[in-house]
């Protein structure tokens, strides 16, 4: 980069820095990732266990894309007709006991699928959309919501019933007559005078009245007012209902401009409001049938609700007043009688999550599991406030609820039996549990773990009460496992750090044989040894034992420069044994190798996969230990490794970004050159959903906020920067990188540049923008690390 001067590059052309040393070039690997091979994704079983489906798509058909292999005949991939596809029974819909039928949407039809057959019986068409089908616990009664309301269905007698009256808007006032004083006088005398007209208005005042006592009562209706209704669902035994009420207030939202609109015209792509703007509410009602009526949830005596944070010691000078905190409750989960039910409430501030029963008769709570974090509630299986998610549930003998929680450190499975209130641990260690589901009987757990380490995942089988777990996978990496219906056999998606994704079929035994179904890599990709990163721990300065992958260069093409990647999201793992969804970056480390370069990629304080106290390091400073994991990572490449200190690098996207834009400004010291892609310049401006867990709100926490957005540091700024975002990002909106240019251009800063994307969301799409922003990340490297 040229010294004392500011390019800002929208796809100037420049000469191409190619790799002379290797077979990959940034064209080649940034191209359309068809080139690399077909690899099988989606996988879903049929319903009789003899068919696994996929989308493979060797023909590169854009909208035809499902693929199937037989069990019995698992050299044949062949593709599934559109006449098959109409046929297919859809994977979503409800199951009897025996798992022999199911309920299904089938063509905006409610219809029933015999499992031994495969034939499927329409039941109703209705004028509006029909959802969420369920057996009852008399598995002759079904239900379905269509539009706000409930219904239930007799497959006996195939009748149908509307279990409750849920209409929009408000109820319809009485008329009364709006009269002035004079009009009441005018009338009251002309009553007076006229014996007959007065005669009649008492004896119609009788008559209405004596209608109105002999009247039967009207049926209850509950209105929406300026609410929406969603999770209607009906209790199994069919004498409640349960749905969650949502109030969205209008919050100012952050126009995003199109300038290549195909109108020709610049339009505005409306995007999401800033962090601290929500004012979202949800209420969970309880439809009781018997009563005809509708309660809610009374929340009020949930424990710690007024407990405030512990953020707020950091501010004396402000009254922080005791008040009941928002919070959001769940869907309700009921037991199968249908007699219970219990429901999973996050705090708005995500400080708490509450697991509650509810009294179904009067809608108040029983306080079961209380999980508390000063940071923010999070982990596998647990879920947000803002996203859902979450494992939880019922063991069928209506005592027992299962789910996931941090309470060790590190997120395992637990039970808890309703009536006692005793708590119980199905697993425990320094590892984590992925997407625990019952078998079919109800007998066993099948699960994912870290348990062999965080840098691989494998599935087990465990009783249902707990016990010892047996794992049913062997391949070294990441195992995804489908189950069959009939739980014999596990569809296996699996890849390792140099292998990308394919399909195994085995036997749902420990000792059975994995057998590879699909080949998916092209002879071109093949052909080059990619290489498989060292995974290394490196000491950081708090005495931390930080995990990454090591991308080491020969000695005979070692250059002594070094590069540091920053993953996105924050919370994610990239030090992994799995083929990486960054996979354009993997590729580019190997050219960044191949030409001499020591890459290392670090997941730094923040990252997925180690814990709680990984997880939440970043609290309330983002731009800290996050930061300084990667400072102490180039440290350990000094040291061990024999790199030069004035020839360091680091790049990443979007949170990779913002990190990047913190170490140069904060540690000049330590990177000479830094390509920021995407990035958060100022937390203030990001979502609420994502930045409030961990900053809280910046009018409540500006401290926070101070200490975590590069748009403060911009005046350290010593090195060589390029900055690239796509002008349509919804995400991290281009707004960010125009105020820290306009900050930038104040501060007098030379050295830096920046490449913009018109066509381009968060998640760059075009192979041209791909290979033009990697041409200039490799080019700021070559440039200011080796010249």
């Amino acid at each position: 980069m040229k010294k004392n001067s500011l390019l800002f590059l929208l796809f100037i052309a420049f000469v191409p820095v190619f790799a002379q040393q290797s077979d990959l070039s940034v064209e080649k690997i940034m191209q359309d990732p068809s080139w690399m091979g077909t690899f099988p994704e989606n996988i879903k079983w049929g319903y009789d266990s003899q068919n696994i489906y996929f989308n493979y798509n060797p023909e590169g058909n854009p909208g035809d894309s499902l693929y199937k292999i037989n069990v019995q005949n698992k050299s044949a991939i062949r593709k599934v007709s559109l006449e098959e596809r109409r046929e297919m029974i859809p994977g979503a819909g409800d199951f009897n006991k025996k798992r022999t039928k199911k309920l299904i949407i089938k063509n905006e039809s409610l219809a029933i699928a015999d499992l031994k057959s495969g034939e499927i019986t329409q039941l109703i068409d209705l004028s509006e959309e029909i959802e969420g089908p369920q057996f009852m616990a008399d598995e002759n009664l079904v239900t379905f919501t269509s539009g706000n309301n409930a219904y239930l269905f007799d497959l006996k007698n195939a009748r149908i019933d509307q279990l409750t009256k849920i209409e929009k808007g408000k109820k319809k006032e009485e008329k009364t007559e709006d009269t002035s004083e004079k009009d009441d006088w005018v009338k009251e005398e002309n009553l007076e005078l006229l014996r007959i007209v007065n005669e009649r208005k008492i004896k119609k005042e009788e008559t209405e009245a004596h209608r109105k006592a002999v009247a039967e009562k009207e049926d209850f209706t509950f209105y929406l007012e300026d609410r929406t209704i969603s999770n209607l669902q009906v209790a199994p035994n069919a004498k409640y209902a349960t749905f969650n009420l949502i109030t969205r207030k209008s919050s100012k939202s952050t126009d995003v401009p199109n300038y290549v609109d195909e109108s020709g015209y610049t339009v505005n792509l409306p995007a999401r409001s800033k962090v601290g703007e929500d004012e979202t509410t949800v209420e969970l009602a309880i439809y009781n049938f018997e009563k005809d009526t509708v309660f809610m949830l009374n929340t009020e005596s949930l424990p710690g609700l007024e407990d405030l944070p512990d953020y707020t010691e950091d501010y004396p000078d402000r009254d922080w007043e005791k008040m009941e905190r928002e919070v959001i409750p769940s869907r309700a989960y009921f037991s199968d009688n249908g007699e219970k039910a219990v429901v999973n409430i996050h705090s708005k501030d995500n400080k708490d999550r509450w697991i509650v029963s509810i009294d179904l008769e009067n809608g108040e709570l029983k306080n079961l599991d209380r999980q508390r974090d000063e940071a923010w509630i999070a982990g596998p299986g647990v879920g947000y406030t803002f996203y859902g998610g979450g494992t939880f549930g019922w063991l069928p003998d209506n005592k027992h609820i299962y789910f996931q929680s941090e309470e060790t450190g590190y997120s395992h499975l637990y039970l808890l039996n309703v009536d006692t209130g005793n708590k119980k641990a199905l697993t425990n260690g320094e590892f984590e549990v992925f997407n625990p589901e019952l078998s079919n009987d109800k007998k066993h757990w099948f699960l994912t773990t870290s348990e062999v380490g965080p840098g691989e995942r494998h599935f087990y089988k465990m009783p249902v009460m707990g016990g010892k777990m047996e794992k049913l996978t062997q391949m070294e990496g990441n195992n995804e496992v489908h189950l069959s219906p009939d739980g014999k056999y596990m569809a296996i998606r699996h890849s390792y750090s140099n292998q990308p994704w394919e399909l195994y079929l085995k036997r749902t035994r420990a000792n059975a044989e994995a057998e590879k179904l699909t080949e998916g890599q092209t002879e071109e990709f093949a052909s080059y040894q990619w290489r498989e990163p060292e995974m290394i721990e490196f000491e950081a300065e708090d005495g931390a034992m930080v995990p990454a992958r090591l991308y080491a260069p020969t000695e005979a093409t070692k250059n002594d420069a070094a590069v540091v990647f920053v993953h996105g999201a924050g919370y994610l793992q990239n030090v992994h044994k799995w083929w990486s969804s960054y996979f354009r970056e993997y590729m580019f480390h190997n050219l960044l190798t191949d030409l001499g370069y020591t890459v290392i990629d670090i997941d730094y304080r923040g990252s997925a996969g180690y814990g709680r106290d990984w997880r939440t390091a970043i609290y309330r400073h983002m731009g800290g230990k996050d930061l300084s994991d990667q400072v102490d990572g180039v440290r350990y490449l000094i040291e061990n490794h024999g790199i030069n200190p004035e020839k360091v690098g680091i790049y990443g996207g979007s949170y990779g970004g913002f990190i990047t834009l913190m170490g140069m400004f904060n540690e000049p010291e330590t990177f000479k050159a830094g390509a920021a892609l995407r990035s958060v310049t100022d937390w203030a401006h990001y979502n609420h959903g994502y930045t409030s867990n961990i900053l809280n709100e910046p009018s409540k926490d500006p401290i926070a906020y101070r200490k975590s957005s590069p748009i403060y540091f911009a005046e350290g700024l010593e090195g060589d920067l390029l900055i690239a975002h796509g002008m349509l990002d919804v995400n991290v909106h281009f707004q960010d990188v125009v105020r820290l240019a306009q900050r930038l251009i104040e501060l007098g800063k030379d050295d830096w540049e920046m490449a913009v994307y018109p066509v381009e969301d968060h998640g760059f799409v075009e192979p041209s923008s791909w290979t033009d922003e990697y041409k200039r990340i490799l080019k700021l490297f070559n440039e200011s690390l080796l010249e």
